[in-house]
């Protein structure tokens, strides 16, 4: 399918014309501005024809005051137009940012799977940078220039038609030229937004990864990674620039044959009495005021051909279907209890590649259900649709008998507390990432939780307690400590739902038997679904469901499948043994 591009009717739409007042008052004081710049050279005629050869010095004060005026007025207009329009255009990007950012998050966990962070982070950082050369000076001085280029091209005219048509043939020749390069140079662009935001991706996980790298002394090896990108971003540049300095190179040349043969012809006119030497000079400056905008435009062309590759990467993000359906999910839940049933429920992560298999089960409010089973089962498939970040290909989840698939995610969520066997920690202080599910909890309510996940046990040993900085996704602490710090954040969300993916799988034997104890206060009164490998934790659940290949192929308490004999006894007697 071939890609959408917006079009420069669709950036004025959604873009310029909701900021039209804006846009107008910097018209204006280019029009002013342009109009100024006019001064200077129409002076030079009557300085030349008229003032020198008749010493009139009182119209030299005059000549001499209109131009200043016009110089003063050029210098504030350019000043207004930088404060007016560029502190818009980046107001606009920063608008923009927080829009897109606000978008990616909106996006299904799926996504997030297929996406690299670093990639998403230039998308949301760099792509929008281009909107400045169409609210900013960039797009009012396009529309500035052709003014001044026309009215040029009038006075112009009425100087010498002979020497204006000599000098247009170049310029249609550059003209063609420059629409021809911009149709080539587009596509550089927005495949440069491609290649940046791979790269940055890949240099935000070397980041991330250093002690994998230097555990493994791949140093060398992610170097080589790191060199390939900026070599094939290096070339994609190196094409653009090839391109752009064609350009001007081609305007070099045709406007020097365009000059060359303004000098010819002028004195060739001079010197047969049909123009005036002040004539001539005026001509001269008028063909500059004409060049100037028609060159720079060739270079504003280029900024908003960036702009517009920006812009179909930025739409092509804010195009995406997110998450939350608001047409369909109309159910907002309120005191709600927690029974949720799984009924008859297949999801494949690929087309025709079902991981689960009509999956059936109910969980009452309060109860604990426990997923064990091997390695990609489907464990943490069932959680996640538990979870509501993956939905169904087939079958119904219902909470509280209601389709979970129709039900508002935000109302679902505020009653959801998860605890991940990778737990993610905020760069920031311990007490920050306990409040992060609710900043503005109380104090007492904080150093509840802090007790109920033993957090106290290690805190009263810092010197900074819980304003210990903890550094980037917690790097400062053990794994048991991430992990009581990941179940004080839930117990602080008091949620309704909780999902514990091998909440224990990180910790020593003294800081998994704290955590048991902490464990058992989170669950009460909770429906939650635990994931555990060491199956001594899960010993309590009220329903134990053992998954193989995407199926329930045991389901009741441990008691019960202790003396069935089966799959679960012989996972459980394994692990006694060891």
């Amino acid at each position: 399918m071939a890609e959408k591009k917006v079009s420069i009717l669709t950036a004025f739409k959604t873009i310029i014309w909701p900021r039209r007042n804006l846009v107008f008052i910097g018209l204006l004081l280019i029009v002013i501005s342009k109009a100024a710049s006019f001064v200077a050279p129409l002076s030079l005629e009557y300085f030349l024809d008229d003032i020198i050869p008749n010493k009139d010095v009182d119209f030299l004060k005059l000549l001499v005051g209109a131009v200043i005026l016009a110089i003063t007025v050029q210098a504030i207009t350019s000043f207004l137009l930088t404060k007016i329009l560029s502190v818009q255009a980046q107001f606009l990007i920063s608008e923009l940012r927080a829009q897109v950012q606000k978008k990616v998050l909106s996006l299904p966990i799926s996504f997030f799977d297929n996406a690299k962070s670093g990639a998403l982070v230039s998308r949301i950082m760099s792509d929008v940078e281009g909107v400045r050369n169409l609210i900013g000076t960039g797009l009012v001085q396009l529309v500035g220039g052709s003014i001044t280029a026309v009215v040029s091209l009038i006075l112009l005219l009425q100087i010498s038609w002979a020497m204006t048509l000599f000098t247009l043939i170049p310029l249609a020749i550059f003209a063609f030229v420059a629409l021809k390069a911009f149709k080539f140079i587009r596509p550089i662009f927005r495949n440069r937004g491609k290649i940046n935001a791979e790269v940055t991706g890949r240099l935000t996980e070397t980041l991330g990864g250093v002690r994998v790298i230097k555990g493994f002394n791949a140093e060398d090896q992610e170097n080589k990674v790191f060199e390939l990108g900026v070599a094939k971003l290096f070339e994609n540049v190196k094409k653009s620039l090839t391109a752009t300095a064609f350009m001007t190179s081609s305007a070099t040349f045709l406007l020097g044959i365009a000059t060359t043969g303004v000098m010819g012809l002028g004195g060739y006119e001079i010197m047969t009495g049909s123009l005036t030497t002040g004539e001539f000079f005026t001509f001269t400056f008028l063909l500059g005021l004409m060049i100037a905008p028609i060159v720079q435009m060739s270079n504003i062309g280029s900024q908003l051909t960036e702009a517009l590759a920006g812009l179909d990467r930025t739409e092509e993000l804010m195009n995406m279907t997110p998450e939350s359906d608001e047409e369909n999910r109309t159910i907002f839940l309120e005191n709600l209890k927690g029974d949720m049933v799984f009924d008859d429920v297949s999801f494949a992560y690929e087309e025709d590649k079902e991981v689960l298999h009509n999956i059936s089960f109910e969980a009452k409010s309060g109860d604990v259900i426990a997923l064990v089973g091997s390695s990609g089962s489907g464990k943490s498939t069932i959680a996640g649709l538990a979870a509501t970040f993956l939905n169904p290909q087939s079958g119904m989840i219902s909470i509280d008998g209601k389709d979970v698939s129709k039900v508002n995610l935000n109302s679902f969520r505020k009653n959801l507390g998860v605890v991940l066997q990778d737990e993610f920690l905020f760069e920031g202080t311990i007490r920050q990432n306990i409040l992060f599910p609710r900043p503005n909890a109380s104090e007492e309510e904080l150093q509840a939780a802090v007790k109920a996940a033993y957090v106290n046990e290690f805190t009263d040993r810092f010197d900074d307690g819980l304003e210990t900085l903890i550094g980037e996704r917690g790097v400062k602490l053990s794994g048991g400590q991430r992990q009581r710090i990941a179940i004080a954040r839930a117990v602080l969300a008091n949620p309704k739902i909780l999902i514990l993916d091998e909440a224990t799988s990180n910790l020593d034997t003294e800081s998994e038997a704290l955590i048991q104890k902490s464990l058992a206060t989170l669950t009460e009164g909770r429906t939650t679904f635990v994931i555990a490998h060491r199956l001594s934790t899960i010993r309590k659940a009220n329903q134990i469901l053992v998954i193989e290949n995407g199926r329930i192929a045991e389901q009741g308490t441990h008691d019960e499948l202790i003396v069935k004999e089966g799959r679960y006894y012989n996972l459980f007697t394994y692990q006694a043994r060891i």
